[in-house]
């Protein structure tokens, strides 16, 4: 499977609030209504911990939300 990337995610200057870890790019598996996505977003490499920004959530993934509903 490939691995979505959306400059969305930009993850520069984040860092995990639980570990002080820098978050950096990593892939992530997402699942919504029996639809499997493999995104690259910013990951916590020590606790795993994954970041969506909000303009991601607000954009691309609400407008797929919307496609894969109306299905």
């Amino acid at each position: 499977m490939s691995v979505i990337r959306v400059p969305e995610a930009d993850a520069q200057g984040w860092s995990c609030d639980a570990c002080g870890e820098p978050l950096v790019p990593a892939p992530v598996d997402l699942e919504y209504l029996d639809s499997r996505f493999t995104v690259e977003l910013p990951r916590c490499a020590k606790c795993g911990f994954v970041l969506i920004p909000e303009a991601l959530a607000m954009g691309k993934m609400l407008e797929v939300e919307k496609l894969l509903e109306d299905k």
